[in-house]
C-alpha cells in the first residue's frame, strides 16, 4: 500500500490508506485513544477505538511516546466537529522508531525555550509546523526569485569562496590556510559578476554564501549569509537597477500570495503593494528624520533607528512597506561606485528598506578605467595592486550596475520574525559555529 501524505486524505474517504509520521500529542482514555500525527504536508487527528483498532495497537499507543515516527493504516472518515473536518480511524498502528524522552527541547507552540537552545537541537526544533512554514516560504523565495531573474534574461554563476580578492569597505575578511598560501573566505561576488558583465554575459547573478568577519551582536546580522547578488550591463544609470528590484520584489510578494498561501496563513502574514516603492534621497530621508528627533551629519549613514523610524514615516505617508534611500556620500562608499555627475559629493547609490530594515544595498558602477583608478586612488588604494580587478576595464566595459541581497534579511523582513536566526536553519554568528 503507497504512502498518503496528511493533506492528501480528503481525497480517499472511506477507504482504508497508509500513512507515516511523527507523533505530535498523545491522548489516553479508557475506551478511545487519539494520535495527532504530523507529515510535512500538516497535522492531522487519528483515533483508535477498542471495538475498531487491532487490540495489540490498541495497547501499543499507550507506550508510544511524543515526536515518535509510527506509520498507521486507518480510515479517513467525515468528522465536522473536528477542525480537520475528518479524522483517521486507525485499525493497526506500528512504531517506526521511538522517541526518547525527554524531548531536549519543547518544539510545540507552547514552548517557552529560548533561540539558542532551540537551535542546538534544530531538527527537532523544525518539526513545529510555524517553523517548518518559515523554509518552506523560504525555499519558495528563492524559486521565485531564480524564476524572475531567468525571465528578464539573467544567467546563474557560480563564483569561487576561496579568494585572494577583496573590495569590500569596511568588512573584515575570514583567513584561511590553502596550502601554506593565505586565502579568505569570499565577502562578496562583487569583482567576478562585473567580470562576467564584461564577459560577455551581460546580466549575471548568484545565490550562494556570504561570509563577513563582523562581530555584530545584533539581530540582523550573520557571519555567514546567503546573498542573492546580482549584475546588469548596458544601463543608463542607477534607476534601472531600482526599477528591476521594484519589479523584483512586486513579483515575489505577488507569488508568494499564490504559492505559499497556506504557509503564510499559518504565520498570519499579509502584504499589501504600493503602485510604486517611494524614492527618497537619503538628504530627503534626513530632513524627514528631524521631525522624528534624529539629526545626522552630513556625511553620516542612516543608523537602525533611523532605518526603522523612515520605514514608519513612508508606511504613514505612502502606504508602502518598502523603501528606497539613494544617493549616499561618496565618504562612506566604496571606491567602485560611480559619483553623480550634479554632486561629487554623493554616489549613484541606494539602500532598499523593507519594515524598518535594510535588505539591499547597490548602486551604478564605475566603468572609465581612468576614473576608476582616480577614485581607488582617492580611497588610499593601490589599482595596480588589484590586478585582476583592473583589467576588467581595460578591454571594453559597458556601463553597468547590480545589487547585493540578503536572502536571510528577505525572508526575516517578509515574515515579520524578530530576529534573521530565525529565518536560517543553521545560523553563524560570532559564538555560533554548530551544529
Amino acid at each position: 500500500m503507497a504512502r498518503i501524505l496528511l493533506q492528501d486524505l480528503k481525497n480517499h474517504l472511506n477507504q482504508e490508506v497508509l500513512i507515516q509520521g511523527w507523533v505530535q500529542e498523545v491522548r489516553n482514555l479508557s475506551k478511545i485513544k487519539f494520535i495527532i500525527l504530523r507529515d510535512r504536508s500538516g497535522t492531522m487527528q487519528t483515533l483508535a477505538l477498542k471495538a475498531d483498532t487491532d487490540p495489540i495497537s490498541f495497547e501499543v499507543i499507550n507506550t508510544v511516546t511524543q515526536e515518535s515516527v509510527v506509520e498507521i493504516q486507518g480510515i479517513p472518515k467525515e468528522n465536522k466537529e473536528s477542525k480537520w473536518g475528518i479524522e483517521v480511524v486507525i485499525k493497526t498502528i506500528t512504531v517506526i522508531s521511538p522517541a526518547g524522552v525527554p524531548l531536549p527541547i519543547d518544539n510545540s507552540d507552547k514552548g517557552q525555550t529560548v533561540i539558542d537552545k532551540r537551535l542546538d537541537h534544530r531538527f527537532l526544533d523544525t518539526r513545529n509546523p510555524k517553523r517548518l512554514a518559515i523554509f518552506k516560504i523560504r525555499s519558495k523565495i528563492v524559486k521565485i526569485l531564480t524564476n524572475f531573474l531567468d525571465a528578464q534574461g539573467f544567467t546563474n554563476i557560480n563564483t569561487p569562496k576561496l579568494t585572494t580578492i577583496g573590495v569590500e569597505s569596511g568588512a573584515e575578511l575570514f583567513k584561511v590556510d590553502y596550502f601554506g598560501t593565505p586565502v579568505y573566505l569570499a565577502q562578496s561576488p562583487q569583482v567576478y559578476k562585473q567580470m562576467f558583465v564584461a564577459g560577455g554575459f551581460e546580466r549575471v547573478y548568484e545565490i550562494a554564501p556570504v561570509f563577513r568577519a563582523e562581530k555584530s551582536h545584533t539581530m540582523r546580522h550573520l557571519t555567514e549569509f546567503t546573498g542573492v547578488d546580482f549584475e546588469m550591463g548596458f544601463i543608463k544609470d542607477h534607476n534601472d537597477v531600482m526599477d528591476l528590484i521594484e519589479s523584483m520584489f512586486f513579483d515575489l510578494v505577488r507569488n508568494l500570495e499564490k504559492e505559499a498561501r497556506a504557509e503564510l496563513e499559518l504565520l498570519g502574514v499579509t502584504h499589501t503593494l504600493p503602485t510604486k516603492i517611494p524614492r527618497l534621497t537619503l538628504d530627503e530621508a534626513k530632513k524627514l528624520l528631524v521631525a522624528k528627533g534624529k539629526k545626522y551629519a552630513a556625511y553620516e549613514d542612516l543608523d537602525a533607528e533611523g532605518e526603522k523610524l523612515i520605514c514608519e514615516i513612508v508606511k504613514e505617508k505612502y502606504n508602502s512597506e518598502f523603501v528606497f534611500i539613494t544617493l549616499f556620500p561618496w565618504a562612506v562608499k566604496p571606491f567602485y561606485q560611480m559619483k553623480d555627475e550634479k554632486n561629487k559629493k554623493v554616489t549613484k547609490s541606494f539602500d532598499l528598506l523593507l519594515n524598518g530594515v535594510e535588505i539591499c544595498s547597490g548602486s551604478q558602477r564605475e566603468h572609465r578605467v581612468e576614473v576608476w583608478k582616480a577614485q581607488a586612488k582617492e580611497k588610499g588604494l593601490d589599482p595596480e595592486a588589484m590586478k585582476e580587478y583592473l583589467e576588467l576595464f581595460q578591454y571594453g566595459m559597458p556601463l553597468h550596475g547590480g545589487a547585493g541581497f540578503g536572502l536571510d534579511r528577505i525572508t526575516q523582513r517578509l515574515l515579520g520574525l524578530d530576529n534573521v536566526r530565525e529565518a536560517v536553519l543553521l545560523p553563524r554568528d560570532p559564538e555560533r559555529k554548530t551544529p
